[in-house]
């Protein structure tokens, strides 16, 4: 059995303790855990040296995307977000391959034109992800944003997040019919009410799962997926360990997922 490559989101170690220790101290645990990329998150960064960072995955054999919490499209404006050149400076100077940003206000005047001009100067590749806003969060504004895509032949793909769907009520089975053949990474989480009716990222269950192999059905056969929820326990080495198994078995033909394989989540 092939294993099918997957990503580690570095948030999944949640935010603070990425913080306080940096994202470089979770390198030898993704190598070790069999992970293929590294997300590194824009929002978590707190001074580290860009080109060391990326020396440091490069030395684990590890690929390298960066994720970036900007809006391709602000609201009232058709150019590209200007953040977006020293994004793409971030990303490289990382030794990124990917670089992963929102969809944002993208409307039918938004100038995609441009956005491949500034795209043409960088060797990252984009990828636009569904969020949690009404904006960047609904499955009409993608078929559109891609439809104009597909017309200018623009090398752009999508992060599909599984459970970023829920918060504006958007059905992710629908998503994958329409949105599939568009997909080039998958974010991975389940998704749960707190005791304050919060929605929040939760470990998947068996069921979840089972929901996610028929998504894999609408996507390229192997797509690389990311752990996209909290990864805790007295060993971050098993847990990830155990994840990454999980995830690596998503669409392989003609396979039953054991439940003890969740055990550590």
């Amino acid at each position: 059995m092939n294993r099918f490559p997957v990503a580690i989101s570095l948030g999944a170690y949640g935010a603070d303790y990425v913080r306080q220790i940096g994202q470089a101290s979770f390198i030898p645990v993704l190598a070790a855990a069999g992970v293929t990329r590294i997300e590194v998150r824009e929002e978590l960064l707190v001074g580290e040296d860009l080109p060391t960072l990326a020396r440091a995955i490069r030395d684990q054999g590890l690929e390298c995307l960066y994720s970036a919490p900007l809006e391709l499209w602000l609201a009232g404006q058709h150019q590209p977000d200007p953040e977006l050149e020293t994004t793409l400076q971030r990303a490289t100077a990382c030794g990124a391959a990917w670089l992963k940003v929102s969809l944002g206000h993208f409307t039918e005047d938004s100038d995609v034109a441009a956005l491949a001009e500034r795209l043409a100067r960088y060797d990252v590749h984009l990828l636009v992800e569904n969020d949690q806003t009404p904006q960047g969060g609904r499955i009409e504004p993608f078929r559109q944003f891609f439809a104009r895509i597909d017309a200018l032949q623009m090398p752009i793909g999508m992060t599909f997040d599984i459970g970023n769907w829920k918060w504006q009520e958007q059905s992710p089975s629908e998503a994958a019919q329409h949105l599939g053949r568009h997909v080039e990474y998958l974010h991975c989480k389940a998704v749960s009410r707190n005791a304050s009716g919060k929605l929040i990222a939760v470990p998947p269950r068996e069921a979840d799962l089972q929901q996610w192999e028929q998504l894999l059905a609408h996507m390229p056969v192997g797509v690389p997926r990311a752990v996209e929820y909290p990864l805790q326990g007295e060993n971050l080495l098993d847990v990830t360990r155990t994840q990454v198994d999980a995830l690596a078995r998503l669409g392989q033909p003609q396979l039953q997922h054991a439940p003890e394989a969740l055990s550590h989540a």
